[in-house]
């Protein structure tokens, strides 16, 4: 079972655990909440129960004081030290990410209307930001959804100040074919921009292929090859970000770094960027067939050419 970590046995600070045992944008569209959270609660102790990994990332919202390493809702949410005094529910609509919380013997709740759960019903068509910060003020908590922003990492940028292709996507659904990326690589290497690719270890042969095609040097593909701090730092110092809907995609919003951003399966109006920010979005909701774990591509993306990311990109670096 896993346990607390970075958790100091002489705090006896009240626990707020807020439970998001989700993925790297799951948990930077939470972080308007958690910082309205911190604020409201000054008191408390916040302890975040989230997957490990993402455990550079939660140190930059500077609102968490204890990560609880949990992945996903399959096991009991390891203890805390005795019963939290507040648990809030930012994972989903319940009941069993409610079970998970109130087998730890919360004093206080915030989530969702369901039965034994007071809280705001749940409703599909609302942003993400939007949602879990409302989630807060129907119980009091004010917060600003497009209060988003990360500290930046210590570590360095592996390519400060490159053109950033972030390859990868965790569905099929989501990948935009290699060819369509190879020709947006190879268009605006050619324009003297330094352009990096990015991706997981499991991306790295994909990023090979799409290199190679684009007649990059080896040393661009930094697929497989950035921890999450370096990515993190990568984005917030890049002059562009070309990714499809993926953690990526919240990381250059956290940081305010212009991205065109390729949606296919997910309704842009619950997972886009915030209006007005340096970020293009582009996708055809109208064939947008929008089953996430499909293995082919959605048509919205697909309706998404080459030639409608490098004219975006270009509108985004000549601003």
């Amino acid at each position: 079972m896993s346990r607390p970590t970075r958790q100091n046995p002489a705090d006896d600070r009240p626990v707020a655990l807020v439970l998001r045992a989700l993925g790297l944008g799951d948990l930077l569209v939470s972080v308007p909440a958690l910082r309205a959270l911190r604020r409201a609660r000054p008191e408390h102790r916040v302890v975040l129960a989230a997957p490990t990994w993402l455990r550079p990332v939660v140190g930059l919202t500077g609102v968490v004081d204890t990560l609880l390493p949990v992945a996903g809702l399959d096991e009991p949410l390891p203890p805390v030290g005795g019963a939290p005094d507040l648990a809030v529910n930012l994972h989903g609509r319940g009941p069993q990410s409610h079970a998970r919380l109130d087998a730890l013997g919360p004093r206080h709740r915030i989530g969702h209307a369901t039965r034994g759960w007071d809280g705001p019903v749940w409703v599909d068509d609302v942003r993400e930001r939007v949602r879990w910060v409302e989630l807060l003020r129907d119980h009091g908590i004010p917060g600003d959804p497009d209060d988003v922003g990360l500290a930046r990492p210590r570590v360095p940028s592996p390519a400060p100040g490159a053109v950033v292709v972030h390859v990868g996507a965790a569905y099929g659904s989501r990948s935009w074919p290699a060819d369509r990326f190879t020709a947006v690589v190879r268009a605006l290497a050619a324009t003297g921009a330094e352009v990096v690719l990015t991706g997981s270890g499991a991306e790295r042969d994909r990023a090979t292929g799409i290199a190679a095609a684009a007649d990059l040097p080896d040393a661009a593909n930094l697929a497989g090859r950035t921890d999450l701090a370096q990515l993190a730092a990568l984005v917030a110092d890049a002059a562009l970000v070309v990714t499809v809907d993926t953690g990526a995609a919240h990381l250059a919003t956290a940081y305010a770094t212009p991205s065109v951003v390729l949606f296919g399966p997910a309704p842009v109006a619950r997972w886009g960027p915030p209006a007005g920010g340096p970020h293009v979005v582009l996708t055809d909701e109208r064939q947008r067939v929008g089953d996430v774990f499909a293995t082919e591509p959605d048509p919205a993306l697909l309706a998404v050419s080459p030639e409608d990311v490098l004219a975006a990109a270009e509108g985004l670096l000549n601003r």
